[in-house]
């Protein structure tokens, strides 16, 4: 795989941090995942390919191990605060000196300066902060945040990874390791780069919910159909639309031009009307093949169902759950995901141990001390 032989230390965290190191164990990556100790189950849902060491940094000794796991690692990923490593002694300046090809990567908010950089946030906050969250929502309602996805997991633990990966490219020139600042509120701001730079094209001129691609054009948009479930619309083009009017079984002469913004909204509920009248698969077998752009609104339940997901392979099922298949797929060198269960807190914490020198006898001094957990999946307590 692309990533085999890199070795990852994630500091554990929530959303972001996780998702980044599941894409790069997902592609080859060695990821530890460090775990605090006296912790009865992990919040951790992306943890697919991770080993788990649970160490208890509230001990010198516990600080003391994540500092040689860290040392002799390529890449350490840390979700905390602005200054929480710093008080560990396990700052980027301190470890880059004893390991000067050491990536160290901060996932965080806010970034590491500016007036909120030590400040508490989650998703919708970025997002607000980015700009974007002003532009998402229907007309006439409040902004409205969709999911969690754009500033977590776009702008946060995605652009983490690609960073990630652009330095250790950088590394195989220079020798060197170099620091990670990946504040989800500029990577979300990034991934809207079309939104600010269209915005000198006209494609923003109106409120919030009245623009082609936020939901204002009848021909950009979900439909109910007859069943209660729904399709999605994308027919933008002149060519593409006029494939759906046909498929509505609509005349363009009978109604007013594609682009008359003002009729948009008698325009919607003529396509309203038509969708309501059939259901959705009844739709999909007047689309598919056509180009009109029009797709069924799927469940969770039913994308790896469907005909073209399950002949790509694009979603996998492991022993607890069924999830995406890693993307994009590389011809020589894929995704190979892991697909047996996640790791409980400190299942893997003598075999990392062990693989970074450390002496079965000097494992089972820090376990009596509280200084490190093991567990073993399955075990009777």
């Amino acid at each position: 795989m692309a990533l085999a032989g890199i070795r990852i230390i994630e500091l554990a965290g929530l959303a972001p941090a996780p998702f980044c190191g599941m894409v790069l164990a997902d592609f080859g990556a060695s990821v530890i995942r460090v775990d605090r100790t006296k912790v009865a189950m992990s919040l951790d849902t992306l943890a697919r390919g991770k080993r788990s060491v649970a160490l208890n940094l509230k001990t010198p000794e516990g600080v003391a191990i994540l500092k040689k796991l860290c040392v002799k690692s390529d890449v350490v990923l840390e979700p905390y605060r602005k200054g929480v490593m710093e008080k560990l002694g396990l700052g980027p300046e301190t470890l880059l000196k004893d390991n000067p090809r050491l990536i160290y990567a901060r996932l965080t908010g806010y970034g590491q300066s500016g007036p909120y950089a030590t400040a508490a946030g989650h998703d919708i906050n970025y997002l607000a902060m980015s700009g974007l969250l002003s532009r998402l929502g229907r007309h006439g309602e409040k902004p409205h945040a969709p999911l969690n996805l754009v500033a977590d997991f776009a702008g946060g633990g995605l652009t983490c990874a690609l960073g990630i990966v652009l330095a250790l490219l950088e590394r195989t020139r220079s020798g060197k390791g170099q620091v990670i600042d990946a504040s989800m509120v500029e990577g979300a701001a990034y991934m809207g780069s079309f939104v600010w730079k269209s915005r000198a094209i006209g494609m923003w001129e109106g409120d919030r919910g009245q623009n082609m691609l936020d939901g204002g054009a009848p021909f950009y948009d979900t439909y109910r159909t007859a069943d209660g479930k729904h399709v999605a619309v994308g027919a933008m083009e002149g060519q593409f639309y006029q494939q759906l009017l046909h498929g509505l079984g609509l005349d363009a002469a009978d109604l007013p031009p594609q682009m008359s913004m003002g009729d948009w909204p008698e325009l919607k509920r003529v396509f309203e009307g038509r969708f309501a009248a059939k259901t959705q698969a009844e739709w999909a077998d007047v689309f598919d093949g056509t180009d009109a752009c029009v797709t069924p609104v799927l469940s969770l339940d039913q994308v790896s169902a469907h005909p073209h997901n399950k002949e790509r392979g694009s979603f996998v099922v492991g022993d607890d759950d069924e999830s995406p298949r890693p993307a994009p797929v590389l011809s020589r060198t894929p995704a190979d995901p892991c697909l047996s269960r996640d790791p409980a807190i400190g299942q893997h914490t003598c075999e990392v141990l062990q693989e970074y020198g450390y002496e079965s006898q000097d494992i089972e001094r820090f376990a009596a001390a509280g200084v490190v957990e093991r567990s073993i999946p399955g075990a009777k307590l």
